[in-house]
């Protein structure tokens, strides 16, 4: 059967030095804008047109080895000069049969968004003309930074998903998720 599922990783599931990482992001954040630091989230999609399921989701360059993995975008992190370097660059992938790292870590999980056909091709589709935006930063100028999140709220948005009431797990947060949703709907975005 043919489903559009959302899936919600804790930050750094895994991964000790991502995981602290986003705590000392979160920790400033939280001091900066004067509220109580919670848990980070990034979403990853598994898209189910059978017989195949693809797995959309932004990753370090470096992460995997797998040739076919379903790169569609590359861009850089932090800075563009950084992302000479494979260690400051990211890639996303729609990657057909392959795998999301740590799902089984994921939380109030999976948000089914849709069982029609026609969505799921149009995100299949859609998903190769990501902007790639540099990670980390507020390309946009929202007050939100381009990542993960951002990703897939960019695809969910374009391909004109119902976005209102998707929200991380209880007493959490998805920076970037609302960058993603400016930028779909962005008319002519500077990369």
């Amino acid at each position: 059967m043919t489903a559009v599922d959302l899936y919600w990783l804790p930050l750094g599931a895994g991964g000790h030095l991502v995981r602290f990482n986003g705590i000392v992001y979160e920790r400033l954040s939280a001091w900066f804008t004067h509220r109580t630091p919670g848990p980070l989230y990034h979403c990853a999609l598994r898209i189910t047109v059978p017989p195949n399921v693809y797995t959309i989701e932004m990753t370090p360059v470096w992460q995997h080895h797998e040739p076919d993995r379903g790169v569609v975008a590359e861009g850089p992190v932090g800075a563009h000069w950084a992302g000479r370097s494979k260690y400051f660059r990211y890639e996303v992938h729609c990657w057909r049969n392959g795998k999301v790292d740590d799902i089984d870590e994921a939380v109030e999980s999976p948000l089914s968004l849709s069982t029609d056909s026609a969505v799921a091709e149009q995100i299949l589709d859609e998903i190769r003309s990501v902007p790639p935006y540099i990670w980390g930063r507020d390309a946009l100028g929202v007050g939100d930074m381009w990542n993960s999140n951002s990703v897939v709220a960019w695809v969910l948005t374009r391909c004109g998903v119902d976005l209102s009431g998707i929200e991380p797990p209880r007493g959490g947060r998805a920076p970037g998720w609302r960058a993603g949703i400016v930028a779909a709907t962005a008319t002519s975005p500077n990369v």
